[in-house]
């Protein structure tokens, strides 16, 4: 089968295929279904800039009742258990086995092993649905569980400087006088943990108050604290970025599997919780377009427009791994989930500021001469232009006979670890950069923003690239333009480029133009 004829699946012909799972194994899914036909007539519900309550939004764009029961049935009818049914979130989990997985799906999983060693199962083949039920289906999620992402975090090398978020965020002017209070954030986090002690330790050395954060189980996951070197280093450097600039926030961690079902869940999780209820989303992991299987990639991509139409702006990293996005097939990658059209992807610099905190010099963030990281940025392969950026120069992809495509980045801030972030993990005193700190940069801000307006800003983009095009009665820029530096196959420019987007945010003017 060839990659083209793959929607539910991934390839893993370069995969050690091992034996087949036994029957018996139990297996979880997930199920996403479609909209409700009757209200969500077009595939674009974001574009109506309109925030729902997430009772409305269950109303409007929910799955049907009438959708629900069919897909539950067929599953019955095969064998599996259902475990819920959340018309909101469009989902039906049901728990079975390997022959359940075969009598509704047609295909038997099968035992891999990775090049460095890691274990998962995966589909045979593409799954096999009855004509009638694939319609109502968009994405049939637990059958995979190799890891989807990776985090897009980088170590500091000796000889840099660093900074602490507080620092970064007057560089950048963001507001002052606001803490975030009352505001909720979701950060998204694929594995790793935090410690309450490194919490109070770290805030209590900025003279803050730590903010509360709650660890969120999606899918069995935990928090689950292990080494510095780990991914709890990505978990206490969104928790450090975002809490340093909004301590006033209610922050929710919701840990999930590193797979596909783990990751979509959480984000759906995340959108749909009506007690943290998030005006934030942040996302530091992610993977190159063509590691994720189509149908996986329209549905996190639903769940993100989704997000923003219950209010809630959703910050992406860009990756770590320049314009390959760390692929060695010579092509041009951007990663996903930033790609996707509702999300507001945080490219990186390398942040230079003089002696009273100013900016002395941005930027693009390269340092993939040296076995570093590098800023991702590029034209998708899977998503049209948006709108939003019909007005700008975009450049034509990298790639051979690549077409016109969604931009990456959006925005971008200090990512070079080697000017990086100083943050507290397991104990220790540690200096992180990577897009994954631009994601929580970017998302304080929306943070003291929605603060200031008393709502939820959710589809911000349009208002964001509407700024480059409008002459502010300040005459200053809205965004810190990065002329100089590349990540590989596209340059920095004038306006928006491939490498930093917009720029680098301008924030006093950001927030005086909304007001």
């Amino acid at each position: 089968m060839t990659e083209s004829e793959r929607y539910f699946t991934k390839d893993h012909s370069q995969e050690e295929a091992l034996d087949r799972v036994d029957l018996e194994n139990p297996v979880s899914i997930s199920v996403y279904l479609r909209r409700n036909p009757i209200h969500a007539t077009t595939g674009d519900i974001g574009g109506e800039n309109v925030v729902l309550s997430r009772d409305e939004f269950k109303e409007r764009f929910g799955a049907s009742e009438l959708d629900a029961n069919l897909v539950a049935e067929f599953l019955r009818q095969s064998g599996f258990v259902i475990e819920e049914i959340d018309l909101g979130r469009r989902r039906v989990m049901a728990i079975g086995s390997a022959d359940n997985v075969f009598r509704a799906f047609g295909v038997r999983l099968r035992n891999y092993r990775t090049r460095g060693g890691e274990h998962f199962r995966a589909p045979e083949e593409e799954l096999n649905l009855p004509e009638g039920i694939r319609a109502l289906i968009v994405d049939v999620l637990g059958l995979d569980t190799s890891a989807q992402a990776k985090t897009n975090l980088r170590s500091a090398t000796a000889g840099g400087v660093s900074y602490t978020p507080l620092q970064v965020a007057q560089a950048y002017s963001y507001p002052p006088n606001l803490t975030g209070k009352g505001v909720g954030i979701a950060l998204i986090e694929l594995g790793g943990g935090f410690r309450d002690s490194d919490i109070s330790t770290y805030f209590r050395s900025l003279g803050l108050a730590p903010p509360t954060v709650e660890a969120i189980s999606v899918d069995g996951g935990t928090n689950s604290p292990s080494t510095p070197n780990g991914p709890d280093g990505e978990v206490m450097l969104d928790i450090e970025v975002v809490g340093a600039i909004a301590p006033g926030a209610k922050i929710g961690v919701y840990f999930a599997p590193n797979t596909n079902q783990g990751f979509i869940d959480a984000v759906s999780q995340a959108a749909h919780d009506k007690t943290i209820a998030p005006s934030v989303i942040s996302i530091s992991w992610g993977g190159p377009e063509n590691t994720w299987p189509r149908s996986s990639i329209s549905l996190m991509a639903q769940v993100i427009e989704e997000a923003t139409v219950m209010g809630a702006t959703v910050t992406v990293a860009a990756g770590d791994n320049g314009s390959s996005d760390g692929e060695t097939d010579g092509l041009a990658h951007v990663d996903f989930p930033a790609s996707a059209p509702y999300a507001l992807a945080c490219g990186g610099t390398t942040l230079q500021l003089n002696s009273s905190g100013q900016i002395r010099s941005e930027v693009t963030w390269n340092d993939l001469g040296n076995a570093g990281g590098a800023t991702g940025g590029g034209i998708s392969s899977i998503f049209a232009v948006p709108s939003y950026q019909s007005s700008i120069k975009l450049p034509p992809s990298a790639n051979p006979q690549g077409g016109p495509g969604r931009g990456v980045p959006d925005v971008a801030g200090n990512a070079d670890p080697n000017t990086g972030y100083q943050v507290l993990v397991d104990g220790s005193q540690l200096v992180f950069g990577g897009t994954s700190a631009v994601a929580p940069l970017i998302g304080g801000l929306v943070a003291r923003l929605v603060e200031r307006s008393g709502k939820g800003l959710g589809f911000w983009n349009p208002f964001l690239y509407s700024l480059e095009e409008k002459t502010l009665s300040t005459s200053a820029p809205a965004f810190y333009d990065i002329t100089s530096g590349n990540n590989g196959a596209y340059s920095a420019g004038v306006g928006w480029d491939a490498c930093t987007g917009l720029g680098s945010p301008n924030a006093m003017v950001i927030a005086s133009a909304m007001a």
